[in-house]
């Protein structure tokens, strides 16, 4: 069972090149999210598949930074606007704390590259342009304009003016990129008119302009000798910038067009991400409720064209349990549902990882932890441990270790499960999920005597038993409450109203179980 990604590096694999380039792009228009970030996830992964196949492969990030800005994005102020239609590259910091706009909105991607496991060369439209690497397509492009115009009306329900040109001069008035019209032109120079009233010439030489879109793709596939590249559904859109791309660079620019791995969007809660809304979650976020590898597994678990929607909210539970369950059976610390799903999860997580044959983590159930972190009330890393082994959390290679047999590494690893957990709750959980055990005082919520007379002798049950697992204690727990005629959800209010002064928490037994068992006694009995 193949995994799609391996799949598509077995049919590069046949291609007849010395080399595969495989690239990514990114329009500098804001913050980079695990939307707009997903040519660079696959086609780092895509890389990494190739060259275990033995091939001389290289992944490329191309930086769309020399377009014009469009909308201001989040959360940038309104004043924003006198940028708009200028190229990303010429807009200032918005903060001031970088050389312009551009190194801004990369260097959060930048910093967590490492993190992912991600290999690539980054490049600049913006120096392209400027070092002269557009310069033999842009000439190409003017010669050949008729051409290239005759290919872009075939897909268009108007033809475009008989003086136009693949080609926008930066207007040397007003700054801008996309109010410029270029009519004419003689050598390297272009005869441009501009929204602003501008009329004006401009050497292409100088880089102060740039291909129109699909121009620039198509020239830039030949000048990377591009053999595959992922991108958005938008692109692959019949009649859109791949098809008109792809004919342009074969019949202009004599180059084929590079294997094709179309995505589709990611939803946040729902709603389409927009930089200019700040509805977007970035891989740093990620990083800080999740390991590297999940963030690959949530996009690699399924085909790119599937829709995928991600919350970091309640809905993060489930996922955190689907990504441990693989991981588990990747190890074989845990059995898989068939051999079959055995087989999917395994090929999925091995795509996900971020180094190959790397040892076990320790990384305790996500869900549990959440649990085990609120009890014990602070970031003890030990007594937190203690939870888990006496809830039989720990999968079978961990088990009968102590905290003080954790390696280096495994702690590490657990350490940053815990600030995982820490920052969700923080951030993203629902007020339900959220409770503190009161330790130092009796919580003053009455109590009817039906549910006052449940906790005394559930507190005389703990007190005379021991019990090995929740379950056990669960079981236990409902033949004291059927006893005194209570449904279960009164008995249990009773027992969150006194540890915790709320109505609700997490499963009982398991939670009484993780509590000091003399608390627990005294306080059931509204002792201390």
């Amino acid at each position: 069972m193949k995994h799609w990604i391996e799949r598509i590096a077995d049919e590069l694999n046949e291609m007849d090149v010395e080399k595969h380039v495989i690239a990514s792009g990114t329009s500098i228009s804001g913050s980079i999210h695990i939307g707009n970030s997903c040519d660079v996830f696959i086609a780092n992964a895509i890389g990494k598949a190739l060259r275990e196949l033995g091939n001389d492969a290289e992944t490329i990030w191309i930086a769309d930074d020399h377009d014009p800005l469009r909308k201001v994005p989040f959360p940038l102020p309104e004043s924003y606007d006198q940028y708009l239609g200028m190229p990303y590259s010429m807009i200032p910091c918005p903060e001031g704390c970088c050389k312009n706009f551009v190194e801004h909105f990369e260097k959060p991607l930048f910093k967590v590259l490492d993190a992912y496991g991600i290999e690539i060369t980054p490049k600049s439209g913006f120096e392209m342009y400027k070092d002269g690497s557009y310069l033999e397509s842009i000439r190409i492009s003017l010669e050949k304009h008729n051409e290239i115009k005759a290919i872009f009306d075939q897909y268009r329900r108007e033809p475009l003016a008989d003086h136009w040109l693949p080609y926008n001069p930066i207007c040397e008035k007003c700054g801008r990129v996309n109010t410029t019209e270029a009519y004419d032109f003689d050598g390297d120079i272009v005869k441009y008119r501009c929204e602003c009233g501008h009329d004006g010439e401009m050497d292409i030489k100088s880089g102060n302009g740039k291909l129109t879109w699909r121009v620039e793709w198509a020239a830039r596939w030949k000048i990377f000798g591009t053999t595959c590249e992922p991108f958005g559904k938008d692109h692959a859109a019949a009649g859109g910038s791949y098809d008109v791309s792809s004919v342009i660079s074969e019949e202009i620019f004599d180059y084929p067009a590079p294997y094709p791995v179309p995505y589709e969007w990611i939803t946040l809660d729902g709603e389409a991400m927009s930089k200019s809304h700040g509805v977007f979650f970035t891989p740093e976020q990620w990083l800080e409720i999740g390991p590297a590898e999940s963030l690959n597994y949530y996009l690699f678990r399924s085909k790119p064209m599937k829709s995928k929607d991600f919350s970091p909210k309640m809905p993060w539970l489930d996922f955190m349990d689907t990504f441990d369950k693989v991981e588990r059976v990747f190890y074989g610390e845990e059995e898989a549902p068939s051999e079959k799903e055995g087989r999917k999860f395994k090929s999925i997580y091995k795509n996900a990882q971020i180094k190959a044959d790397a040892p076990l983590p320790f990384r305790p159930p996500f869900r549990f932890l959440v649990n085990a972190y609120q009890i014990v009330g602070e970031k003890d890393l030990e007594k937190i441990f203690a939870i888990l082994k006496k809830n039989s959390q720990l999968t079978k290679s961990f088990k009968d270790k102590d905290f003080c047999d954790l390696t280096e590494l495994e702690l590490a690893q657990y350490e940053e499960r815990v600030d995982n957990v820490i920052a969700w709750l923080d951030k993203y959980a629902p007020k339900f999920v959220k409770f503190q055990v009161q330790y130092d005082s009796i919580p003053k919520l009455p109590l009817p005597d039906d549910q006052i007379a449940f906790l005394k002798d559930l507190a005389d049950l703990m007190e005379e038993r021991e019990f090995s697992s929740a379950e056990e204690l669960h079981d236990a727990m409902y033949e004291v409450l059927e006893s005194h005629g209570l449904k279960p959800q009164k008995a249990f209010q009773a027992i969150y109203k006194m540890i915790l002064g709320q109505k609700q928490g997490p499963r009982a037994a398991s939670f009484l179980l993780s509590l000091d068992k003399d608390f627990v006694v005294k306080r059931l009995r509204q002792e201390a």
